[in-house]
């Protein structure tokens, strides 16, 4: 089952459950992680905006194009953010001609089954710029389980670095705490 196939972001109700549950997440260290590898003002795409913390936070210091593949969270972008541009993007084939300085991604590239995941870094390696930067982070664990009918794919510090190492040199990667200790990981990379 593809992002295509999940339903839980595709309804009014489910979404705003997300925005509720989400809006006890606080984004800004891991952004404060990304500033010390990318300059002000850089070109950034952030995969799965959401309800758009993040992107709001992003697109202080950088030039934050967001996306998602939910049309419900897309129009709830745009009315927030009308100032804003935001494109319906599927994670894995990320169809867009543009190029970008660096890639972001907040718990969302975890809903992606091992082969998606693979052939979204490829194409994330398309769309970056010579020595762009990516900044994504994953659920710390093994193995995959289901929650509220998504796919999460949980993730080792060794397994991502043996998924980005090959195209990417890995500038920082790191545990962190999202609601337990090291419950997290993120990664920051620099395309090879």
């Amino acid at each position: 089952m593809g992002m295509e196939n999940q339903t839980y972001y595709k309804t009014e109700d489910s979404v705003s459950e997300y925005i509720q549950m989400a809006a006890e997440v606080d984004s800004f260290q891991l952004i404060k992680k990304l500033e010390a590898f990318l300059d002000k003002d850089a070109l950034l795409l952030e995969i799965g905006s959401g309800p758009g913390t993040d992107w709001k936070l992003l697109n202080q210091n950088y030039q934050a194009i967001g996306s998602d593949f939910s049309e419900v969270f897309l129009k709830h972008l745009q009315n927030r953010h009308p100032e804003g541009q935001f494109l319906l993007l599927d994670a894995i084939s990320l169809e867009t001609e543009e190029k970008f300085d660096a890639i972001y991604s907040n718990k969302v590239l975890h809903h992606l089954k091992d082969d998606e995941m693979f052939v979204s870094m490829k194409r994330q390696l398309d769309i970056l710029k010579p020595k762009g930067i990516i900044c994504h982070s994953f659920w710390k664990g093994e193995g995959a389980e289901d929650f509220k009918g998504m796919f999460v794919n949980n993730y080792t510090m060794k397994a991502l670095k043996q998924l980005f190492e090959p195209e990417f040199e890995i500038l920082q990667i790191e545990e962190y705490q999202e609601f337990e200790a090291d419950d997290s990981i993120v990664l920051i990379a620099r395309k090879k």
